[in-house]
């Protein structure tokens, strides 16, 4: 069996013509396409009787036009050159003849010749409406049922449209468009919606006149019998020229089968129409064109389809692409632990085999299911047998001459985790007033990073490179237990076992007592100074009349002494209460320089830019105040403010030779200058500016892109090689810049290559070459691994950390971001001639995003560079939605398709899921909006999934995360929850709104009311928040309901119903009485019973409590009274209660509620309030009534004054009249009460009432200041005068003799004095001062 294919056999019936634009919509295939067909149509000025004077007017889609051209008949019957370009014109007709009958179409004059002619326009004879033209048009929407678009052209204006079926005798719609086209729609086509359609046209004043019936449109549904399976034989990777089986296999007998390659719908199309229910379609040799994705689907004799099957992907190469493998989370594992081999290639549809080098059979296997669930090889538990190296190849199952090229190895490591540490202190353990403690983390050799933790905050985590960690005590926060661990260069993920525990201690009652001790320390300093002062002028005046030069001094510098003394302890005691001030302080590092802005050029005249020129800087950091422009390096040209874009324009206005010369841009900052922009070079006035070109090292065999700048938007690129005359590459209008991409790097390849710069139009307007730039393919290293620790999507001010390694040692590594070196391994970021570096960036800004990459080097050769890493910044841009489609609940095995949509275009997007730190897939699009598909999903894809986008043109600036969507891989849609609100007992006439919730999300929800025993009625409309309003609830409304999930598409998974909700509507009967027994208070673990009594026999009794959306209990009692226990009552059973009846014969219709009941579950009934009337403060001859109100009845009531042991009175309604007889009413209040069914029971008392006089002060405010200015000045004051009395009492009476000489009393004094001064000392005779004795002289103080 052959194929058919198009061309060869019978083409498909253009029934499926609309099949075939859903199928194109339905898989993104939509393209968009100028349209060059200009648009014909007629205006009259007789719209009664158009064809009394016609003009026939042509219009262009799109662009002005020098000539327009008239054919009737496929004759050219006349044309026109306006005397300006122009979009339209018109061909005046006049009166319709005879002559004039005929076809019409209409072209326009382009620049390559004549546009295709317009639509054909039929003039009939006189006194008839031309026959309106019928085409369809599909709108994008999935299969089965898609959204059709009929249109109608009528060509004239204020024309009534008609659609017509086939088998009705009226219209099934009508339409008056303001134009000359009616546009009818058709809604999720079904079968009923099948048939053969015509359109009619009329006047509006004339509805008797009617145009001919177009050609008839016959409508085929696609999509009502199941999807086929399609599967490929031997198997979806082939070499070319061997032969492949495709079959396409469906439930139904006798079908038309149909394949189709995605690739190319309209060409690779082939059907065929076996006995059986598959169809087999054979390629003999196949070609590498025949590549792609392939889907059929089968229909029956009158073309109703079937859905379309899985899309299935065949390759057809003669060389298998290399596998790569990866280990998670390092290569170097810690003995004991658990290692993922994470092995993927591009080929799909082919299993897995993981080697370890030294053996022959392979360790495990993953097949396409496995590897379609992104499972991967596991090696639990390793030991130091599993270190080794590993590769992962392809696992065919059958037999094809298919090449296998080298694989991607890992070097598996196992070692074991580091010793642990030595952690002390310096000075000591104990915080000193005003010092910091420094905390020392010690090994014996050379490590990558210290860390410290703090077992009191389990957040807390410091880093330092040299070990020693700065401590304080600030507000007493710093004491605690500490310990530190470490890990080393050879073993970055791996961290060694922790120190012993560390503690550090403080100074006990000083954080207690800080303001006290400020308060007294600036109070004491004035009064010792003043005491001072005292004393010493208390010992002058006490030694004056010794006539002693030595007392006087010996006194006064004594008195100085104390106070330098005094000074010092004051200046101590400061020192001491100010506690240990510092934080915990670490090295800051400026890894990443401030990011430089973009420069470009816009111009409102592409054929010639630099009649008007306008420069713009935009800067990545949101923080940027000004922008400055510079001209060649020297001197500021313009600065301008940043506007809420972050950018600022720089208008040039027309080019002349004084703007000739090379621009750029820097940004400014509060406390920084950013890196100056690319510069813009301006080289002529009549010539664009000179682009810039550049490109990543060639590496043989591989793909290289070569990048070029151009500054201006809508120009063309073209690329060029030293020795070739002609462009290399050529590119249309795609932006600022263009991507020229060289397939395989081979040697042939190599030379110096530039790119310039064109207008869209001719004649083009070139610009400079750019710089050369020299390709030349040198040996390499392979690429060296590269990530992050954690995921590479931050927000601000987060810690990020890239890991650069490689297994080969002593060699340097250095840092890209977007392609500029921005860091290398030196001794500031890792230690030089080590196999791996880690790169550091302490807190991420704005401007730190962008794609990041390393290499590696020593003196002979540089590596590849590594994968690139995309850093994204979050919280700039507005925050996405993320939506799942067909929904979020989905069977295993199936697709889902997640759409992120965002608030801007041209942005990249990035999936994520919780638990997952690299995220699950990138998409960058023209639009607004992307979406990832989830293939063959399984339990483990459950989970909440959100997105980010972000622009890659100025630093990765990311959006905030879009809200979660949680994902269901089930076969059953779990149990909603249907409630109330405010209550399900609702009184006649009010509003309710019912509620089903459940935890699947983006999910409508659908209400039924019972109405008979064995049916389920849909009630109300859909909701897809779950709200269902009742307003005026009225008996109609009242019953039994559940809710359900109500997907909007089309899914076999199971729905179950939620709960059963009564809704009970209350004010048809009387109330009844409510009743608590023993009493409405009992304690805790005792038995209550609250009895309903209703005025009906044969009743429902319903109890509720306040706060309770739904009844606690119904009962149906044989008489009038219904019982509900409560033992063994808690205290959550306190509350307001109620209940209602209702009728059996009438269930539901309830009556009013009875009176509120409240319970007070408790051991001592709650305090009262107690408040005073008219005021708290006594007039003269006035009393004041206090009054002490409970929650209970039947109580009694006391009131209690402070300063009375006795209670002051009692009162059974809780009112005290209080009186201010000679002042004995003012005081301190407090009332309580008990029950008088429990007597012995008393109440909480209320809170204080204070009662004041009319004269007397209110209460004064005694701060602590006060308290300790009084009590210092009273402890000074009285320690002052103590010391004074005895010091009198001591101090001998000086008498004064008769003497010779001065020298003999003074003698006398000082034996006096000195045995005043020391007791028991014997002074026989006063030669001991002749003979060199030295004697003191005690100053008392």
């Amino acid at each position: 069996m052959t194929l058919d294919r198009p061309g060869k056999g019978a083409t498909m019936l253009w029934k499926f013509t609309l099949l075939l634009f859903c199928i194109r919509l339905s898989l993104g295939m939509t393209s968009v396409a100028i349209q060059s067909q200009p648009e014909l149509w007629i205006e009259t000025n007789y719209p009664q009787a158009p064809w009394e004077n016609i003009t026939l007017w042509c219009k262009s889609p799109s662009r002005i036009s020098s000539k327009f051209l008239l054919l009737k008949d496929k004759t050219q019957m006349t044309w026109i050159r306006p005397s300006y370009k122009t979009f339209q014109v018109s061909f005046p007709i006049g009166a319709l003849t005879e002559s004039n009958t005929g076809l019409y179409r209409c072209c326009y004059w382009k620049e390559t010749g004549w546009s295709e002619p317009s639509k054909v326009l039929e003039l009939k004879a006189p006194g008839q409406l031309p026959k309106p033209i019928f085409w369809i048009q599909a709108e994008t929407s999935p299969l089965p049922g898609c959204n059709v678009n009929i249109l109608c052209h009528g060509w004239l204006q204020d024309l009534v449209f008609m659609l017509f079926k086939e088998g009705y005798a009226e219209p099934v719609d009508y339409q008056v468009p303001t134009g000359t086209v009616a546009i009818f729609s058709i809604a999720n086509m079904t079968p009923e919606s099948e048939g053969v359609y015509i359109c009619r046209t009329h006047i509006q004043m004339l509805p008797t006149l009617w145009s001919e019936p177009s050609n008839p449109l016959k409508l085929i549904v696609a999509g009502l019998y199941p999807k086929p399976t399609l599967t490929a034989y031997p198997g979806p990777i082939m070499a070319p020229g061997e032969s492949l089986n495709l079959r396409c296999q469906g439930p139904i007998y006798g079908m038309t089968f149909a394949l189709i390659r995605l690739e190319d719908l309209e060409k690779s199309f082939y059907r065929k129409r076996p006995i059986k229910n598959e169809a087999h379609f054979f390629f003999r040799a196949l070609k590498i064109h025949d590549a792609g994705h392939y889907l059929c689907f089968y229909y029956d004799g009158s073309n109703r389809g079937s859905l379309l099957s899985d899309v299935l992907k065949i390759w057809v190469t003669d060389t298998f692409p290399k596998t790569w493998l990866l280990a998670q989370p390092s290569p170097v594992v810690q003995m004991g632990q658990n290692v993922s081999l994470w092995c993927r290639g591009p080929v799909d549809g082919v299993g897995l085999a993981l080697y370890k080098k030294g053996e022959d059979k392979p360790l495990q296997l993953l097949d396409t299911t496995s590897i379609d669930d992104n499972e991967s090889f596991f090696l639990n538990n390793v030991t130091y047998s599993d270190a080794g190296i590993y590769s992962c190849h392809y696992l065919l199952s059958w037999k094809t001459s298919i090449r296998v090229t080298s694989h991607n190895t890992v070097e598996l490591v196992v070692v074991d985790k580091p010793s642990k540490p030595s952690l002390s202190a310096w000075p000591s353990t104990m915080c000193k007033p005003g010092k910091a403690i420094t905390l020392q983390c010690r090994v014996p050799y050379p490590v990558l990073e210290f860390s410290l933790e703090w077992e009191e905050r389990a957040t807390f985590q410091k880093f330092s490179v040299d070990g020693d960690f700065t401590i304080s005590n600030v507000e007493g926060k710093g004491t605690g237990t500490y310990s530190c661990s470490y890990r080393r260069e050879a073993h970055a993920n791996i961290w060694s076992h922790r120190s012993e525990p560390l503690k550090l201690m403080g100074p006990a009652g000083f954080l207690i007592w800080n303001y006290v001790l400020n308060e007294a320390i600036r109070l004491s300093l004035i009064i010792q100074l003043v005491a001072l002062l005292l004393v010493v002028l208390w010992i002058r005046w006490k030694c004056r009349r010794l006539r002693i030069r030595e007392a006087w001094l010996l006194g006064t510098a004594q008195g100085v002494t104390m106070l330098f003394i005094v000074t010092a302890l004051l200046c101590c005691a400061i020192s001491f209460a100010g506690l240990c001030n510092g934080v915990l302080t670490e090295e800051t590092e400026i890894i990443m320089p401030t990011p430089k802005p973009e420069l470009w050029a816009e111009t409102n005249f592409p054929l010639a830019p630099w009649k008007n020129l306008t420069l713009w800087c935009r800067s990545p950091s949101s923080s940027t105040k000004e922008f400055v422009l510079l001209k060649d390096g020297t001197g500021w040209i313009a600065t301008r403010p940043a506007s809420e874009q972050v950018r600022a324009a720089f208008p040039l206005g027309a080019l002349t030779q004084s703007h000739i010369g090379s621009y750029h841009c820097h940004s400014w900052e509060e406390m920084a200058v950013s890196e100056p922009s690319e510069a813009l070079e301006l080289v002529g006035t009549d010539i664009l500016p000179k682009p810039v070109i550049s490109a990543s090292p060639p590496i043989r065999g591989q793909e290289l892109q070569i990048w070029c700048k151009g500054w201006l938007a809508g120009m063309g690129f073209a690329l060029y090689k030293d020795g070739v005359q002609e462009p290399v590459q050529q590119l249309g209008a795609v932006g600022r810049e263009a991507f020229f991409t060289i397939q395989r790097m081979e040697d042939k390849d190599e030379g110096n290559y530039s790119c310039r710069t064109h207008t869209e139009k001719h004649p083009f307007k070139w610009s400079e070459p750019s710089e050369p730039l020299e390709l030349v393919i040198k040996e390499m290293y392979p690429k060296p691994f590269f990530k992050t620790w954690a995921s590479p999507v931050v927000t601000p001010g987060a810690r990020v950390t890239f890991n650069c390694s490689t297994p080969h040692q002593r060699v340097s590594f250095i840092l890209y971001k977007d392609g500029s070196e921005i860091a290398s391994s030196d001794k500031s970021w890792a230690n030089p001639g080590a196999s791996a570096a880690h790169f550091l960036i302490i807190s991420v800004g704005i401007g730190d995003g962008g794609n990041y990459s390393c290499r590696y080097y020593d003196f002979a050769f540089w590596s590849e560079p590594s994968d690139p890493v995309e850093l994204v910044v979050t919280e700039f841009y507005p925050k996405p939605t993320l939506l799942a489609q067909p929904g979020p609940v989905v069977l295993p095995g199936k697709n889902v398709t997640l759409r992120c949509q965002g608030a801007f275009q041209g942005m990249r997007f990035a999936l994520l899921q919780e638990g997952t730190l690299v995220p699950l897939q990138f998409q960058s699009t023209p639009g607004n909006s992307a979406e990832f598909l989830l293939h063959t999903v399984g339990a483990e894809d459950s989970g909440n999934y959100s997105c980010v986008y972000y622009e890659t043109t100025m630093s990765n600036r990311g959006s905030h995360l879009s809200k979660s969507i949680m994902i269901w891989v089930t076969d059953t849609f779990p149990k909603p929850w249907l409630f109330a609100e405010p209550s399900s007992v609702v009184p006649m006439g009010q509003n309710v709104t019912l509620w089903c919730q459940g935890p699947v999300h983006g999910v409508g929800y659908i209400l039924h009311k019972e109405r008979e025993a064995t049916s389920m009625q849909l009630w109300g409309s859909t909701s897809n928040d779950g709200a269902f309003p009742i307003t005026n609830i009225s008996g109609a409304s009242i019953g039994r309901y559940s809710c359900c999930y109500h997907p909007d598409w089309t899914s076999p998974i199971k729905i179950q119903p939620s709960n059963t909700l009564e809704l009970i509507v209350t004010g048809l009967l009387p109330k009844p009485s409510l009743l608590a027994q023993p009493g409405p208070m009992v304690a805790p673990g005792e038995n209550m019973t609250l009895q309903c009594q209703g005025e009906l026999p044969d009743s429902t009794f319903v109890l509720l409590k306040e706060g309770t959306q739904e009844p606690l209990e119904q009962q149906r009692p044989s008489g009038y009274r219904a019982d509900f226990r409560m033992p063994a009552v808690r205290g959550e059973d306190s509350g307001i209660y109620s209940c209602i009846y209702y009728l059996d014969s009438a269930p539901f219709a309830a009556s009013n509620h009875s009176d509120s009941l409240k319970i007070w579950v408790t051991d001592k009934p709650p305090k009262p309030s107690l408040s005073a009337w008219p005021s708290t403060m006594f007039k003269l001859g006035k009393d004041i009534t206090l009054q002490c109100r409970g929650p209970l009845p039947g109580v009694e009531f006391v009131l209690e004054h402070d300063g009375e042991e006795a209670p002051q009175q009692f009162s059974e309604d809780g009112d005290f009249v209080i009186n201010n007889v000679e002042g004995k009413g003012i005081g301190n209040y407090s009332c309580s009460y008990r029950l008088q069914a429990y007597p012995d029971i008393w109440s909480e008392p209320s809170d204080l009432l204070e009662l004041v006089g009319a004269a007397g002060p209110a209460a004064q405010e005694c701060t602590v200041g006060n308290i300790v200015r009084s009590s210092l000045i009273v402890v000074v004051v009285v320690a002052l005068g103590v010391v004074l009395a005895i010091e009198w009492k001591k101090w001998p009476r000086l008498r004064t003799r008769d003497s010779e000489t001065d020298g003999r009393d003074q003698t006398i004094a000082l034996e006096e004095c000195n045995q005043e001064g020391e007791p028991g000392t014997s002074t026989n005779s006063p030669s001991s001062i002749s003979q060199g004795t030295s004697v003191e002289l005690p100053v008392p103080i």
